[in-house]
């Protein structure tokens, strides 16, 4: 005879509404900007630096620079960067508003 231990309910079955956080969707939009270890990579450079020639962030990470370019788009695009034209090169710098946004949205977790 096989005996079975009575096993307790570990999830919490109590009806959860959430309501419309726009802030949700602002993490999300954040998030996705980090979702790569490529960028992780390029906004830690970036926060250790006042500013970065697309270049020198070249050199630091073993891709292409076409590569490298397209990650600096995503993170320009949510607003973590920013990119300033200095003659025929581009200049980036971390926003530091909006890692301090993000850090404060992954707080609320």
């Amino acid at each position: 005879m096989v005996t079975r231990k009575a096993r307790s309910k570990s999830c919490d079955d109590a009806e959860v509404v959430l309501p419309w956080d726009e802030s949700a969707e602002r993490l999300a939009q954040l998030a996705w900007a980090v979702a790569h270890p490529a960028r992780v990579r390029i906004v830690r450079l970036l926060i250790k630096r006042q500013a970065c020639i697309c270049g020198e962030i070249v050199d630091q990470l073993p891709l292409a620079q076409s590569t490298v370019s397209q990650h600096l788009k995503i993170l320009k695009e949510s607003g973590l960067i920013q990119g300033e034209v200095d003659g025929p090169k581009v200049c980036y710098c971390i926003n530091s508003a909006k890692l301090k946004e993000l850090k404060a949205l992954i707080g609320t977790l």
